[in-house]
């Protein structure tokens, strides 16, 4: 049994709600400057490049890339051989969340009760999802959850009958349907699978997956691929303003499921799909 203090849960998580407002994930930062690089209009292709720019930007002066600083969503893989020490997980994950955003001077923008709306001050309380694993390490990620991209994200339950066909389509719609509100170049997180809430969950997951990185099952890798094919022909493109980049990546988690349902997610990210890490 290991004993982790719960004082180095809050500081980690922390440090991780500055690090993700201000820098994107490198693969992802890569990826808009080959999609960039790619594009062949005028406008598309600055349009990339003020993105560029300001990623650029964000890091020379140390503030946000996004002013949405969005709200924070946090996965924890915790081993079965750790025991916490020094309080609640809860309470400590919360307090990291606070001081990340009240000392990074982030936008604060979680409301208390969904229909009275009263901003909580300091972003609080985070979103938790807790997955217990083998081991005695402590697996932190947060996620800061922008409202532009999460508004557009959808969820159906299709039926067993559904194809490979009625999922991409459902998809590649639901990307239409959301045109230039979530900031384009999107990420796609498609959760099958499993039941209303977990193929929803899958989705939210799929996100903070490294963009380079395809489904392990070839099965998947090839649908993803397809569905990446299909957006970019949608001609939506940076920002809404038509081009080749609709998408920058999609990402497919799939669950077992019942045999009465198909449930099917799609959580949009916008091109500051952000996520950090730490392993105490």
């Amino acid at each position: 049994m290991r004993e982790v203090d719960l004082s180095l849960v809050e500081q980690a998580v922390r440090d991780l709600c500055i690090k993700a407002n201000k820098s994107l994930p490198a693969d992802l930062e890569n990826r808009i400057k080959e999609c960039g690089a790619c594009e062949c209009a005028d406008l598309p292709k600055s349009i990339m490049k003020s993105l560029e720019d300001n990623i650029n930007a964000a890091r020379e002066m140390d503030i946000p890339v996004c002013q949405d600083t969005g709200m924070a969503v946090i996965f924890a893989e915790i081993g079965q051989d750790v025991h916490f020490i020094g309080g609640s997980f809860e309470s400590a994950v919360n307090k990291g969340v606070s001081r990340g955003y009240t000392e990074g001077y982030l936008r604060c923008s979680v409301v208390k009760d969904p229909l009275r709306r009263i901003n909580t001050g300091d972003n609080t309380p985070a979103v938790i999802h807790t997955r217990i694993v083998d081991g005695d390490k402590v697996k932190i990620t947060v996620a800061p959850k922008g409202f532009g991209s999460e508004n557009m994200s959808t969820l159906r339950m299709l039926t067993p009958s559904a194809s490979r066909e009625d999922i991409i389509n459902f998809v590649v719609d639901a990307v239409r349907q959301a045109g230039s509100n979530p900031c384009p170049p999107m990420v796609l997180g498609v959760g099958i699978g499993g039941t209303f809430e977990q193929c929803a969950l899958l989705a939210k997951t799929a996100l903070c997956r490294e963009i380079s990185k395809k489904n392990t099952d070839e099965y998947y890798s090839l649908m993803e691929s397809e569905i990446l094919e299909k957006v970019n022909a949608l001609d939506i493109g940076p920002q809404g303003f038509g081009g080749k980049t609709t998408a920058l990546g999609v990402a497919i988690e799939a669950a077992p499921t019942h045999i009465a349902g198909l449930p099917v997610a799609v959580n949009v990210g916008c091109h500051v799909t952000r996520h950090a890490s730490v392993t105490l």
